[in-house]
């Protein structure tokens, strides 16, 4: 017998179709009514759901985004330091970047007081507070924020020197 056929009954009998659109088909459709209602719902609210002009204006101004631009500060920095009577050495490779040329150059040109700024900081630190992952985060965000004093000083824009990084690290 076909799907559609159902038997009626005792007699045997074979009755024409199973009734269309019965309760089931309408539970059905309005539940995948409202899927797809909350699936458009929530699209919106996390793609398209803000209209802040401000916020559109800002980023029509930003324009494009920029390619990173890193500067390494050569040579490394090596700089000794007390741990339980014993002298350390460490040795930091640091790479700064930004997206805006007129602070690489600024960054470049005034690497001597870059440099002076990274060995005070570094010099003064323990071994126990450059062993931690912590630690090494806080001494990178110390560094971060020398440099952007010193774009700021130097007439530059500090919030477009966006990241600093430690490319090597070495204790001994």
């Amino acid at each position: 017998m076909a799907e559609a056929e159902q038997l009626d009954g005792a007699d045997g009998e074979v009755a024409d179709e199973a009734p269309k659109g019965g309760k089931k088909g309408l539970i059905l459709i309005i539940v995948a009514a409202l899927v797809l209602a909350g699936g458009g719902a929530g699209a919106w609210f996390a793609f398209g759901g803000k209209h802040d002009p401000a916020a559109k204006e800002a980023k029509k101004d930003e324009g494009p985004k920029l390619p990173p631009r890193y500067v390494n500060l050569d040579p490394p920095f090596v700089v000794n330091f007390e741990a339980e009577s014993m002298v350390r050495f460490l040795q930091v490779t640091v790479g700064v970047m930004t997206r805006d040329p007129e602070v690489e150059k600024l960054v470049k040109d005034n690497d001597p007081r870059v440099r002076n700024d990274m060995l005070l900081i570094l010099s003064n630190q323990t071994y126990a507070s450059v062993s931690t992952l912590e630690g090494k985060e806080t001494l990178r965000s110390r560094c971060l924020d020398a440099i952007r004093t010193i774009v700021r000083e130097m007439g530059g824009d500090a919030s477009k020197v966006e990241a600093l990084y430690f490319t090597s690290f070495v204790m001994q």
